[in-house]
């Protein structure tokens, strides 16, 4: 690599310096960073989960625990402290990291403890967005969607493009991970953000006057049931430009939803019956991810030896 602009050696200006680390922010910074991070895990007796290249297991003859990484960010749980805590020596041995004790806060979601269980929510993440977008003195909505309210192709000029891709890629964030009850919304509103309207922009309000009014929504998860359920649903053409149903799937358990999408269909069905076909191809995939996902976790945790 060039000399830094201000740290040129002198006598030496024509030289380049050797790059002998991987450095953060290049293109293969990432893939050097989940080798040593991979490589350090195995050494230490983890085991790596094949439907999940982030979630590593390790399991004694009583005990287990789990390390799920996001980055370069980590979640540590387990059935047993010392156990976890060997696992923080570890890591701190092998890498420059902060312990940030019991997790309350983790990618924007917080988890709250309650005599009922654990909740996941986002009501801190749903105030930042209603102040970054000017909807606090907007009425709140009791549903995200104007029934009366039928949405098209913009066949004239934007309306705010790229504030209104900001909206939509701040919505999907929350989503994805503590709010399936939009999913259908602002699936619905992303298929326009290359050419909103002012209907458009009508319909995200209304959903971001929704997130206002159930702001301290979560998903809560108990112990039972203890069985992974899901449940999958389609209707029969709802866009009458393209003639496309919509499906969509929720699997549960604790209680609490763990995965959910809802989604046009990538072909056109031509009855109810097949639409749900289609519908039931698409969570079959996911349910048998999740199966595997779950089996692994239970599998390696309780027998040190697979």
């Amino acid at each position: 690599m060039e000399q830094p602009e201000g740290y040129v050696a002198p006598g030496q200006e024509r030289k380049v310096c050797k790059l002998v680390k991987s450095l953060y922010g290049l293109k293969q910074a990432p893939k050097q960073w989940h080798e040593k991070f991979d490589s350090t895990m195995k050494s230490n007796g983890f085991k790596i989960n094949e439907c999940d290249k982030c979630v590593y297991i390790k399991g004694t003859t009583n005990d287990y625990v789990i390390v799920c990484l996001y980055v370069d960010d980590m979640l540590i749980m387990g059935s047993s402290h010392d156990l976890i805590v060997n696992t923080k020596n570890m890591l701190k041995r092998n890498f420059d990291m902060k312990d940030m004790g019991l997790s309350d806060v983790i990618l924007g979601i917080k988890i709250s403890r309650t005599s009922d269980g654990i909740v996941l929510s986002q009501s801190h993440y749903v105030e930042s967005v209603l102040g970054r977008f000017n909807t606090f003195d907007s009425a709140p909505a009791k549903t995200p969607v104007d029934l009366s309210l039928h949405l098209a192709k913009n066949r004239g000029e934007p309306v705010s493009q790229l504030e209104y891709a900001r909206v939509i890629g701040s919505l999907m964030y929350l989503t994805n991970c503590t709010r399936p009850d939009i999913a259908y919304s602002v699936s619905k509103l992303s298929r326009f953000t290359s050419n909103p309207s002012t209907d458009h922009w009508k319909a995200v309000t209304r959903v971001l006057r929704y997130l206002k009014y159930t702001m301290n929504y979560g998903i809560l998860y108990t112990r039972y049931p203890a069985v992974l359920e899901g449940y999958c649903d389609a209707n029969w053409i709802s866009d009458t430009k393209d003639s496309k149903s919509t499906s969509g799937f929720v699997f549960t358990i604790g209680g609490g939803a763990v995965s959910w999408k809802s989604s046009k269909q990538t072909c056109i069905a031509r009855s109810t019956m097949e639409s749900e076909f289609i519908a039931l191809d698409k969570v079959e995939k996911k349910r048998f991810l999740l199966k595997n996902l779950l089996n692994l976790l239970t599998i390696r945790a309780i027998s040190p030896g697979l």
